[in-house]
């Protein structure tokens, strides 16, 4: 394989700007097909995204010979039996996160993928963007000294414009989207944490429904203890005031201490009373940096940038804070 050949199922508002057009701007990569259950829906998003090909059926579009690598961007609900039907037909895939609806859905996954010998990668893309590979860095670096503890703080009002629009409100579905908007945002911040600090030894968590007019869980609070000896502690609620939301992740060391968002592009490392901050860029297609690790692993030029078995962690911490 010399060219990755994508196909996209479940070609939605996220993947207009976040994903979509970066499949052909990476080198060795060109976005082929795209699938949508609504065809006229399929169509259009060709016609607009200049794709050769549309589909309204996923099973044509895995079966298409043209494509050699599939993108799931469904919601969760679909991730685990597109996955497994593209690995039956020995395409290899990128999933979006959450990587499906609960960790047993998770390890089927992982389990076809070994057993069809054919790669996995889960979209955990933070890990690739240059903000939080300088974070890394600067932990690697001792920075602030040895780590203490990390606390974070995703507080949003009921209609927060944090996440991407979508057709319908989905992720309010637990059906769906496997518990609300917590397992959307979530998945982001925790595979961090174990990409950051490594392995967990302990999680626990509580989760509350404190809003009538929603099916789901509002507030979260999670704690892990990794085996290294640092400790997290979480807080996700979703029906605070305008004036009290918040985006915050605090890293604390022996020495200092590294403060920064998720949803924005700056970092602020403050060191025994000295301060400096890091700007980054906004990137147009924030997925872009991942798509080109994807390719080269998918190619066989690197390592898997997020195996399903590093992300089955952040599937299991998700299970242990909400269950």
């Amino acid at each position: 394989m010399q060219e990755i050949k994508w196909g996209i199922i479940g070609c939605g508002d996220v993947t207009e700007v976040k994903s979509g057009p970066a499949f052909s701007k990476v080198a060795n990569s060109k976005l082929v097909a795209v699938m949508r259950r609504d065809a006229v829906k399929a169509a259009d998003y060709a016609r607009r995204h200049k794709v050769e090909k549309w589909y309204s059926d996923a099973s044509e579009l895995i079966n298409d010979p043209e494509v050699n690598a599939i993108y799931i961007a469904t919601p969760p609900l679909q991730h685990e039996a597109y996955a497994i039907e593209a690995l039956a037909a020995g395409k290899p895939v990128y999933v979006e996160k959450p990587m499906t609806l609960n960790a047993e859905a998770a390890k089927r996954m992982i389990e076809a993928s070994n057993q069809y010998r054919v790669k996995l990668t889960v979209a955990h893309y933070r890990r690739a963007q240059p903000m939080f590979l300088k974070i890394r860095e600067l932990l690697n670096d001792k920075i602030i000294g040895n780590i203490r503890f990390v606390q974070l703080n995703m507080l949003q009002p009921l209609n927060t414009n944090i996440i991407a629009n979508t057709d319908e409100d989905w992720r309010k579905n637990p059906a769906i989207s496997g518990g609300g908007l917590f397992h959307d945002l979530a998945p982001h911040q925790l595979d961090l944490m174990s990409y950051f600090f490594g392995a967990t030894e302990k999680s626990v968590g509580f989760a509350v429904k404190q809003h009538t007019g929603t099916p789901v869980d509002d507030l979260v609070s999670g704690q892990i203890l990794f085996e290294n000896g640092i400790i997290f502690n979480g807080t996700w609620c979703f029906t605070v005031s305008e004036a009290q939301q918040s985006d915050i992740c605090e890293i604390y060391g022996s020495k200092g201490k590294i403060s920064f968002p998720m949803f924005k592009n700056n970092v602020s490392v403050t060191v025994e009373g000295q301060s400096k901050d890091y700007i980054f860029e906004p990137l147009k297609h924030v997925e872009q940096p991942m798509i080109e690790e994807v390719v080269k692993y998918f190619l066989n030029k690197r390592p898997n940038p997020c195996s399903g078995e590093e992300a089955l962690i952040t599937m299991k911490l998700l299970d242990a804070f909400t269950q």
